[in-house]
């Protein structure tokens, strides 16, 4: 029988609309899609680059919460308000999983308010980090 965890971080969103930000099965990790707002003062950025880095924190907290990190992501889905942000944002993602190289899907669609600038959604796979890894380079 499978053990599935389900972390809530007590944000008015998450009981509104019933969902966890965190949902384990066995090691596979599935993490909601994150704004950068901050989890203490509720504030959000307006600054872009500071909103996406606490778009990352907000998922390295989540992830350390269920014996995880940034390196065990496997997919990456990254959601940008303003196509015109999509290279600021991309390089602080490129920092971020640099070595890591996790999917990627990178969209524009209308977010939930117009204040989020970049969401981000995630599933890792716990212990990925520590896996023997083969990269296979195709000329397309």
């Amino acid at each position: 029988m499978s053990n599935i965890i389900k972390v809530k971080t007590g944000s008015i969103y998450e009981e509104k609309g019933s969902y966890s930000r965190i949902v384990t099965v066995d090691n596979w990790i599935f993490v909601s899609n994150t704004a950068g707002r901050h989890p203490q003062t509720k504030t959000i950025s307006t600054d872009l680059a500071e909103q996406t880095h606490q778009v990352f924190t907000n998922i390295e907290q989540a992830l350390a919460t269920v014996d995880a990190t940034l390196a065990d992501v496997v997919s990456s889905r990254i959601f940008i308000q303003d196509p015109v942000d999509v290279p600021e944002v991309m390089v602080i993602v490129g920092e971020k999983f640099r070595g890591i190289d996790p999917t990627a899907t990178v969209t524009c669609p209308p977010l939930g308010s117009t204040v989020y600038k970049v969401e981000l959604e995630v599933t890792a796979y716990r212990g990925a980090s520590k896996a023997n890894v083969q990269t296979i380079n195709l000329a397309f």
